[in-house]
């Protein structure tokens, strides 16, 4: 076994602790990406009648919607736009967005559970509301 020189133990050394600390890094930031990608926020619901369900967007496609809360007023000094819920609603909501489709078009009051996540991606939505489930008000 050779005698090693101090300068080459060091330069080695160095090189490991970068190579861990780098590691580590990518690590937390990928936990921390996984974090705000699934964690939910808030979750709850908002009664009202869905204005419009559309697909929007020129590279990422995405379902976005609008309901109106009908509050008639009860908020003072805001006008009936302001008295509205911008949502979004996955792709693999398949079974969401026919019901949606299908309460708009008939003008009925629903009932909109969603969730809340941290920050939006361009492939998810517009919003950070995302509608997990459509409630008749009816049944």
């Amino acid at each position: 076994m050779e005698n090693q020189s101090f300068g080459y133990k060091i330069m080695s050394t160095t090189k490991k602790i970068v190579k861990r600390i780098l590691i580590l890094g990518l690590v937390i930031g990928l936990a921390v990406c996984a974090f705000f990608y699934w964690a939910t926020y808030e979750s709850g619901v908002m009664a009202g009648k869905v204005l419009r369900i559309s697909e929007k967007g020129m590279v990422f496609k995405t379902h976005e919607g609008k309901l109106n809360l009908e509050t008639f007023g009860a908020l003072k000094g805001t006008s009936p736009i302001a008295e509205s819920f911008d949502f979004s609603v996955e792709s693999t909501e398949t079974e969401v967005l026919k019901q949606l489709e299908e309460v708009a078009l008939s003008g009925e009051r629903v009932n909109l559970y969603f969730v809340k996540r941290y920050i939006t991606f361009p492939w998810r939505g517009d919003t950070k509301y995302f509608i997990t489930k459509v409630e008749r008000a009816g049944n």
